[in-house]
């Protein structure tokens, strides 16, 4: 398929996994890019002008068009968020943290922009979900994200179950993540819940001074001393035969 020329691009925007500087974990395409895109689609619009003057701080905000993509988002609304691109305006696609489109409602937009033909340009940017399994010792060929697990706790373990199955049945690393306010109870059904040698890796503020990422048996984790409490986290779980 031909790309329209007379249409906008979507360029995909990775922004920080926290508070830090952003030149510390973004190459300089990303400023550059921000500085030619007045039109974006985002997750939370405080957040994002955030970061457009963070990363940019030249760009007058008054210029700037935002329309929220999020679950208060109603969905016949979405198909209007990419007027700009038809009417040959680039658009901008940003996640609260991270790369929009991975495990964020932003795929939305790329499924709707790839269906009428606009182009598609993602830049790099840090994504905790790949660096978590980068830094885990698990493996790289082949792992499966899973996002949330069950809230209630004993459906929660059976998941867990499931997964160490599936980790051990595949050789394939199970990847999820947990609202920052249950990390230290996950950690206790993580440990309670599978075998002692199954391997479990916790990746908490990825690229921030505060990173602390380790893999140990699931046993083992029951002598760590480590809050997690409110801090954002991937756990990943591996099974091996």
């Amino acid at each position: 398929m031909q790309y329209n020329p007379l249409n906008g691009k979507l360029y995909l925007i990775p922004v920080m996994l926290g508070d830090n500087e952003p030149k510390d974990v973004l190459p300089e395409q990303v400023a550059r890019t921000i500085s030619f895109i007045d039109h974006y689609v985002v997750e939370n619009s405080k957040v994002a002008r955030k970061f457009i003057k963070a990363i940019y701080p030249e760009k007058q905000q008054s210029t700037l068009t935002l329309f929220e993509l999020n679950k208060h988002t109603d969905n016949k609304e979405i198909n209007s968020f990419l007027q700009p691109l038809l009417e040959g305006k680039n658009l901008g696609l940003m996640s609260d943290a991270g790369c929009p489109g991975i495990a964020d409602p932003g795929a939305a937009i790329v499924k709707l922009a790839h269906e009428k033909g606009i182009q598609v340009v993602p830049l790099v940017g840090p994504s905790s979900i790949l660096l978590a399994m980068m830094a885990s010792g698990m493996n790289g060929q082949s792992f499966t994200f899973n996002g949330y697990l069950p809230i209630d706790k004993s459906e929660k373990k059976q998941e867990l179950k499931r997964l160490e199955k599936l980790s051990f049945e595949r050789d394939q690393s199970q990847i999820f993540i947990e609202t920052p306010y249950r990390n230290n109870n996950i950690l206790e059904d993580i440990i309670q819940s599978l075998h002692p040698q199954t391997s479990v890796c916790v990746a908490c503020d990825i690229t921030l001074p505060t990173e602390y990422i380790k893999t140990l048996p699931a046993s083992l984790w029951k002598k760590e001393q480590v809050d997690l409490h409110k801090r954002p986290c991937i756990f990943v779980i591996h099974k091996t035969k």
